[in-house]
């Protein structure tokens, strides 16, 4: 059997589920119950090593609350439309991180805090 890749669609149907997932607070286990598939082939899913079907990700819509479109919003559109979020930003949602320090930092209600906070992280990635 050959070694392959993900396909980018189905890394990134993955990194949106996982998105949406950590933003409910559901876990795995939680999720692939109600899909009916055990814990390690949603984290194929999640990851893009096993396509969608169809009507499995109709399921994943509903359990998650959102429209089958959410699962492809970040998609570059036909005629060469940009992307709604850049690769490095879905990447980082689509973690339990990326989650929880936008949650915490959109509960920050003082613009000057939330821009020195900004100021500091961009201080320490130097």
């Amino acid at each position: 059997m050959a070694n392959r890749s993900p396909n980018a669609i189905d890394r990134q149907v993955g990194i949106r589920v996982r998105m949406r997932r950590l933003t409910l607070e559901m876990s795995q286990q939680e999720l692939a119950a109600g899909l009916g598939v055990s814990f390690q082939q949603l984290q194929k899913y999640e990851k893009g090593d096993n396509r969608i079907g169809a009507g499995r990700l109709h399921r994943l819509a509903e359990i998650l609350h959102v429209p089958v479109s959410f699962f492809f919003e970040d998609f570059s559109a036909p005629g060469g439309r940009k992307a709604a979020l850049p690769s490095y930003m879905s990447d980082f949602l689509a973690t339990a991180d990326g989650v929880a320090l936008t949650r915490a930092f959109m509960s920050i209600r003082d613009a000057r805090q939330r821009r020195s906070i900004v100021i500091l992280v961009e201080a320490m990635a130097r």
